[in-house]
């Protein structure tokens, strides 16, 4: 579809078919907007373990830091086991080359559950991985949130392998071993679907890129290396975990990708480079957010650590283009949310904060929560929830100032964040998944 100059749109806009007229599956990291947002009406907002509002729990063995994904009746994850290290392998000795076999593989696999009852309805092994590289303690090798659409998935475990799978059979459709980097800490980009291409970046110690498949057959489309200077040799200071969001600008997709030092939008039909911005820093995670008229990037540890881009341009755009900055308070790891003028941010250590989105310089308000928050917050209607790691999961409105609606509490240790079914909560614990609906 080609749209006029004048507009700006994710391409998420392009919401699929569901069987409600309101509100499409939560297909994706960050949901059908890519923003973390949704439309969802009578979602719980105050429950706790044991309570009525569970309607079921099921456990899930492994360790897995993706978010659920849905459609239709069907509950998509993406698992791992436990992490096992090479020998002798440590934060800061990780070696980028081959390490050593391990006797019984470690298997990644892909869990379906029935929305309605938790029912496993597929448990697919996926990938035997014999040689893995080294994945920090407080990641996974099942970090990377898949996608999901009518009959196809589509899930992603770095370079140990991606794969099409057929949601009503399990069959595997396609797969893809052979794209290679040594992530140094283990994996984290999610999957991105536009039109017939999924996009996936890797940027790792040794080699830093992102690649656009054919989602009917898997062969590479185009690749891309980051053309971009680095200012140093050390792989680790390339380090990222971002992933990209589409937007269309003058008529043209393209997909906005976010790494160390630098993001580039690439004309999604062939990759190439239309506009590059640099804010410095590493380990992006956060998904780039898009309002009518600029592009809402975290850099995670960079000292513009959230810039707001104007996205109509070309080349070199750091000097003309970033019309605003916000260094403090950001998170190295969540998303963030935009509603309306408003900007929502949950940090690392737990202080939520909110900006004028139409100058991120100003902060509204900001409040101190308990809990160390990794995952990325959600806002359905006008609420935001936020999972801490130990299970407390505080709600508040999405307004102007800052008002508590609830504070909730489940077992476990959480690092996922949540998706919306229908008017269910699902969320997942390093051991669990719950599907948390009012009482009836």
């Amino acid at each position: 579809m080609r749209l006029p100059a004048s507009v700006l749109l994710l391409s998420a806009v392009l919401l699929p078919s569901t069987t409600s007229a309101e509100e499409p599956f939560w297909n994706q990291f960050r949901g059908p907007y890519a923003n973390g947002t949704s439309k969802a009406v009578g979602v719980p907002v105050k429950f706790h373990e044991g309570s009525k509002e569970i309607a079921w729990k099921v456990p899930v063995e492994g360790r897995a830091w993706a978010s659920p994904v849905v459609w239709g009746n069907q509950i998509w994850l993406a698992n791992a086991p436990e992490i096992q290290n090479p020998p002798g392998a440590t934060n800061v000795n990780a070696n980028p080359g081959p390490t050593p076999a391990l006797e019984k593989p470690l298997v990644l696999s892909a869990i379906c559950l029935d929305v309605e009852t938790g029912k496993v309805l597929h448990d697919l092994d996926l990938f035997e991985v014999y040689r893995p590289q080294y994945t920090h303690p407080t990641n996974s090798l099942a970090s990377c949130t898949p996608w999901v659409e009518e009959g196809r998935l589509y899930i992603h475990f770095g370079s140990y392998g991606t794969a099409c799978v057929d949601t009503k059979t399990g069959k595997k459709l396609w797969e893809r071993t052979d794209i290679e980097c040594h992530h140094w800490r283990g994996p984290g980009s999610s999957v991105v679907v536009h039109g017939d291409q999924l996009y996936l970046n890797f940027d790792g110690y040794d080699k830093q890129f992102i690649i656009a498949l054919d989602k009917n057959t898997g062969k590479t489309v185009w690749k891309r290396d980051r053309d971009v200077d680095y200012g140093t040799d050390n792989g680790d200071r390339k380090k990222a975990y971002g992933t990209p969001s589409i937007v269309t600008v003058g008529g043209r997709d393209l997909v906005v990708s976010p790494f160390a030092m630098a993001t580039i939008a690439y004309a999604a039909i062939d990759g190439k480079p239309v506009w590059t911005v640099y804010h410095g820093g590493m380990n992006a995670a956060a998904r780039p957010i898009v309002s009518d008229r600029l592009v809402y990037i975290s850099a995670g540890s960079g000292p513009d650590s959230l810039i707001a881009v104007d996205p109509n341009g070309e080349g070199d755009i750091t000097k003309t283009h970033i019309k605003f900055r916000q260094a403090k308070m950001t998170p190295n790891r969540g998303s963030q949310i935009l509603i309306g003028d408003l900007y929502f941010m949950v940090n690392d250590e737990g202080i939520a904060t909110c900006l004028d989105a139409k100058n991120i310089q100003t902060v509204i308000w900001k409040e101190r929560i308990e809990g160390a928050r990794w995952s990325s917050p959600i806002a359905v209607g006008d609420n935001v929830y936020t999972v801490a790691q130990d299970g407390k999961i505080t709600v508040f409105k999405a307004g102007r100032e800052y008002e508590n609606v609830a504070e909730n509490q489940l077992d476990g240790f959480f690092n996922a964040s949540p998706a919306v079914a229908g008017n269910s909560l699902i969320i997942r614990s390093q051991t669990h998944v719950y599907r948390i609906e009012k009482s009836k």
